[in-house]
């Protein structure tokens, strides 16, 4: 597969395939990223468990996520860095095997929900012992903060936020499974450098624009300060 590239700031981004592209990157200060889990989201046509899908564009059938992330791909993101972060804790635990380090992210962040999405989703934290909790209403159209959503398995840009302060030292963030580009987004935010490989071009575009825009916030509060 032919690789695209496009450096925006201090983020470097790139459309392929992470099996082909992680074994040329040199090394990295941390991992954190949201693989696919093998859980075929979207692609039964029902979505959060029982729920039919709606028409929206991050809603619509997809096949990205019929094949979870592979051992193949887990040993190549431990070549790239000891400190990893990586959600689908409970979907990869074949594949990541024991990690005392546990990150949850309580989404409903109230008791009594009754519909089919889960309260919460769990991250394998190589550089903790312990399980931490970060409470962030994020389910269908109630999102706080108000993000966009252009990916069925967006995270919140406070959430990635979050993740990175568990890597307080690293200055440069890989993502090989950079969907719609939010750890990017809150690397750049951070003041942190990013590599992100994404193999779809449509969320790598979308990627892209996230990124650049958020550069752009970045440079504008820079000229503002001066």
């Amino acid at each position: 597969m032919t690789w695209r590239e496009e450096t925006i700031g201090a983020a470097r981004l790139i459309l392929g395939d992470c099996r082909d592209i992680l074994p040329t990157l040199p090394r990295v200060d941390a991992v954190v990223t949201d693989p696919p889990y093998g859980i075929d989201i979207g692609g039964s046509g029902t979505i959060g468990g029982s729920g039919t899908i709606t028409s929206a564009r991050e809603y619509c059938k997809h096949d990205w996520d019929r094949i979870g992330m592979s051992t193949e791909q887990f040993d190549a993101i431990k070549a790239a860095s000891p400190n990893w972060i990586i959600w689908g804790a409970n979907h990869l635990a074949d594949v990541i095997g024991k990690h005392p380090g546990v990150l949850i992210w309580d989404k409903k962040c109230r008791n009594g929900w009754n519909d089919t999405f889960s309260d919460a989703e769990t991250a394998a934290c190589s550089t903790i012992t312990r399980a931490k909790v970060f409470r962030h209403l994020w389910v269908g159209a109630l999102r706080k903060g108000g993000e966009e959503r252009d990916h069925p398995t967006q995270k919140p840009v406070a959430l990635m936020m979050w993740c990175l302060d568990f890597v307080p030292d690293a200055q440069t963030i890989l993502d090989p499974f950079m969907g719609s580009g939010t750890t990017g987004v809150a690397a750049v935010q951070m003041g942190r450098k990013f590599i992100g490989i994404e193999r779809e071009p449509k969320y790598f575009d979308i990627a892209c624009k996230r990124i650049e825009d958020a550069q752009r916030q970045g440079d504008m509060f820079i000229e503002v300060a001066a």
